[in-house]
């Protein structure tokens, strides 16, 4: 009988695939993207799938990519640094005001979210006026981030201090949820945003030319890559170190901001420094792994190195879960970011009514319009069979369930 938790794909020429997805689906297209990536000639061992895999852009996203001497930006994608922060405050459920559109209302002025039709004038997901915190957070930035504009021009007219601390769009929320203690907690998910997005595209742009003027030919041309000492390869991991830096320090802007508005409406004083976590899923990182240094590059995974703290958040309306690592060398000490599609946005429009939208989310203080089936709970998979195929990766800490829910 088997001891691990996970199977393994063996294709000639390829390194093996070792994926955690026992009792989850796995797209066939997703299995092929995987395929074409283990092809690459400078992936390290294998490898590794977490259990929330599905189709990305150019890299699958629940995909562990370690490589040596080249860096592929498509894998780590265009929200770079996107990620989760939660806290836990020292209210309990019982200090919550009965009506909670109240708290949602304070959070939803709080912190700019969504985005306006590029021709509507003001973007409401952006700062007209950034606010204290942002020029402070922007001060700790911004030299760094003229010297990737001096190499890279481009770059400088972008959202980067209008979008410090704002949410965005999409899958970004803002939660308030209450764990199995009946305690407060805040929870958000966020990236790099404007800046963090025109640094991967422009780079993943750049890939593209040098695999074309060196004629490599590729499975799939978003895996594109940069070798160690290109002419891009140095800027590149200079600026996507700097946009994961910017992603957790918007983070924790807006996880400050959240406080002072659920302050007020809540008058008892409260704290909200225990356990707070902040974790990139969607970046690059140096680490050593199998007597190697390595490129770790994580899409839509979070590291799990042994009594690491993580954040797997589910979809709106499922639980979310604080976790610690077990350090699992196989996964390169990785597990997954959070339930993971079953559905594009284009099918979930398609398929999910308003009114099945509305019954899913019956328990959580959230908008139930049409803007948001494609984030309903029946666009992702079940978190329990997701952290079930995982249980070699972390350790529950916490379960978390919705009350207030904030979507971009």
């Amino acid at each position: 009988m088997s001891t691990t938790n996970y199977n393994v794909i063996n294709e000639p020429g390829s390194v093996p695939i070792k994926l955690w997805t026992r009792g989850v689906p796995l797209e066939d297209e997703a299995r092929a993207q995987l395929q074409n990536i283990a092809k690459l000639p400078f992936i390290h061992r294998w490898i590794a799938v977490m259990p929330d895999v599905h189709l990305g852009k150019g890299a699958t996203v629940g995909s562990v990519v370690p490589t040596i001497g080249a860096i592929v930006p498509a894998a780590v994608g265009v929200d770079i640094g996107c990620g989760m922060i939660a806290a836990r405050t020292s209210l309990t459920a019982s200090d919550l005001p009965d009506n909670l559109a109240e708290l949602r209302s304070a959070i939803e002025s709080a912190v700019p979210h969504g985005r306006s039709p590029p021709r509507g004038g003001r973007d409401k997901g952006a700062w007209t006026n950034p606010p204290e915190r942002s020029i402070e957070g922007w001060s700790q930035l911004e030299a760094d981030f003229k010297r990737i504009c001096e190499r890279n021009p481009r770059l400088k007219n972008t959202n980067n201090l209008n979008h410090l601390g704002t949410l965005g769009t999409g899958n970004h929320f803002v939660e308030v949820c209450l764990d199995e203690a009946q305690r407060v907690w805040f929870m958000l998910h966020s990236g790099s945003r404007g800046v963090g997005n025109a640094i991967g595209t422009h780079f993943i742009e750049l890939a593209k030319k040098d695999m074309r003027r060196w004629m490599i030919n590729l499975p799939d041309q978003d895996l594109a890559y940069l070798p160690e000492g290109s002419e891009h390869y140095g800027d590149y991991v200079f600026a996507v170190h700097w946009a994961q830096r910017y992603a957790r320090l918007n983070r924790e802007i807006m996880m400050q901001h959240v406080v002072d508005a659920v302050r007020g409406v809540i008058t008892k004083p409260f704290e909200a420094q225990a356990e707070a976590v902040n974790c990139h899923h969607n970046y690059v990182s140096r680490e050593h792994h199998f007597g190697k240094d390595v490129f770790v590059t994580r899409k839509g995974a979070v590291s799990a190195r042994k009594g690491e703290l993580g954040i797997i958040p589910g979809s709106m309306g499922a639980k979310s879960f604080i976790v610690r690592g077990l350090g699992n060398e196989d996964s390169f000490h990785s597990c997954s970011h959070g339930a993971g599609r079953v559905m594009s946005r284009t099918q979930a429009r398609k398929l999910i009514s308003v009114e099945d939208h509305a019954k899913a989310t019956a328990h959580v203080e959230c908008r139930k319009d049409a803007d948001v089936v494609d984030e309903s709970p029946a666009a992702y998979k079940s978190i329990e069979a997701v952290m079930a195929a995982q249980s070699d990766l972390v350790e529950i800490v916490h379960t978390l369930r919705q009350v207030v829910c904030v979507k971009g």
